[in-house]
C-alpha cells in the first residue's frame, strides 16, 4: 500500500515538472520570437527614418525653391542663395559609371577563373588577397591614388589618349593635373573590385556540378559550358552584384574626394575635374551654415543620394524577378 501511494505521489510530481517544462520552453520561445521580431523591425525601419530625417532637414530649401531648379540648374552660388546640384549629379554620374565600366569585366574574368579554373591551393591563397582588399580605408586607397593613379593619369594617359581627341572628344585634356573623372573611376574601380569578385565567384561555384557535367557530355568544351550553362544559370546572381557594387562605388566619399579636383561642373571628357555629390557633403557640412538654407541644401544632396540608391536597388529587384521567372518558365 505505501509503495503504491509512493508511486502514485512520484508521478504526479513528475508530470508538474514535465508541465512546468513545457510552459518554460514556451516562455522562453515566445520571448524569443517577440525580440528577434522587435530587432527585425526596427532594422526594416531605419530606412523609412533615414529619409524621412532628410526629408524633414532638407524641408526649408525645398520649400523656397522649385524641385526642377535644384535638379537641373547648373548654377552654385550659395553666397547669392543658388543651389543648382545638376553639376553634382552629373558628376557622381561620371565617376561611378566609369569605375564599373573599368570594374565589372575584369572582376567577372576573375571570378570565372577562380570559380571553374583555379585550383583549390590557388583559390585558398587568392581569395584572403582579395578580401584583405576589402578591409583596407577608403583614405587608403585615396592616399593611393593621389600618389600613384593621379600621376599615371597627368604622365602617361592623358599624353597617349589625348592625341586622340580630336576623333574621340571623350578623350580632350583641359585639365592636365591627372585630378578628375578618370582618376577617381579608377580608384573606385579597385575598390569594388573585391565586392564583385567574392559575390560573383560564390554564385558561380553554386550552380549545379550537374549542369556542367551534361554540356562536357554532350561535347562542349570547357569554355562553351561556362559561357553558356553556368554564366546563363549564375546571371541574376551576378546581376545582383553588380547591383551591390555599384552602391558601394556610388555612394563612396573619402577616396573620390581626394582625387577627383572638386570644380562644380558637369564633365565632358574622361580628364575633367568633377564634383560627386558625396565629396560636396563631406567638404562642406558644419561650415558656412551661417550661409541660409546652406545646410538643407547638403541634407538635400544627401537625400538625393538615398532616392538613387533606393530606385536602382528597386529596379534591379524587378529585373531579378522578371529574369527568374523567364528561367523557371523555360524550365517547365
Amino acid at each position: 500500500m505505501v509503495r503504491a501511494w509512493s508511486y502514485l505521489i512520484l508521478r504526479r510530481f513528475r508530470s508538474r515538472v514535465n508541465t512546468t517544462m513545457i510552459v518554460s520552453r514556451r516562455q522562453i520561445d515566445r520571448t524569443a520570437r517577440w525580440t528577434l521580431g522587435i530587432f527585425t523591425l526596427a532594422a526594416i525601419l531605419l530606412l523609412p527614418m533615414m529619409a524621412i530625417g532628410l526629408v524633414l532637414r532638407a524641408q526649408p530649401i525645398l520649400q523656397s525653391m522649385p524641385l526642377h531648379e535644384l535638379l537641373l540648374s547648373s548654377r552654385w552660388r550659395p553666397l547669392q542663395g543658388a543651389f543648382g546640384f545638376l553639376p553634382f549629379i552629373m558628376s557622381t554620374l561620371w565617376v561611378t559609371a566609369i569605375a564599373m565600366i573599368l570594374a565589372v569585366p575584369p572582376s567577372l574574368l576573375t571570378s570565372i577563373y577562380l570559380a571553374e579554373y583555379a585550383k583549390p591551393h590557388h583559390r585558398a591563397l587568392v581569395n584572403p588577397l582579395i578580401d584583405l582588399l576589402a578591409g583596407i580605408p577608403s583614405v587608403v586607397y585615396g592616399i593611393w591614388g593621389v600618389l600613384t593613379v593621379v600621376p599615371f593619369v597627368e604622365k602617361i594617359v592623358a599624353p597617349t589618349l589625348g592625341g586622340l581627341s580630336h576623333l574621340i572628344p571623350l578623350f580632350r585634356v583641359d585639365n592636365p593635373t591627372g585630378y578628375g573623372v578618370l582618376a577617381a573611376g579608377l580608384v573606385l574601380a579597385v575598390m569594388v573590385f573585391p565586392i564583385l569578385i567574392a559575390v560573383a565567384e560564390e554564385v558561380i561555384r553554386a550552380v549545379p556540378q550537374g549542369l556542367r557535367e551534361a554540356s562536357l557530355a554532350l561535347g562542349a568544351t570547357r569554355w562553351q559550358t561556362v559561357r553558356n550553362v553556368v554564366l546563363r544559370r549564375a546571371f541574376p546572381g551576378v546581376f545582383a552584384a553588380i547591383v551591390l557594387a555599384f552602391s558601394r562605388a556610388f555612394g563612396e566619399t573619402m577616396a573620390v574626394l581626394m582625387v577627383v579636383g572638386n570644380v562644380p561642373q558637369i564633365p565632358s571628357s574622361l580628364f575633367d575635374a568633377a564634383y560627386p555629390l558625396t565629396a560636396l557633403i563631406a567638404n562642406n557640412y558644419g561650415e558656412m551654415m551661417s550661409i541660409p538654407l546652406y545646410d538643407a541644401a547638403l541634407m538635400t544632396a544627401a537625400l538625393i543620394l538615398l532616392i538613387v540608391v533606393l530606385i536602382f536597388n528597386l529596379a534591379s529587384r524587378l529585373i531579378l524577378l522578371r529574369i527568374k521567372r523567364a528561367a523557371e518558365g523555360e524550365a517547365v
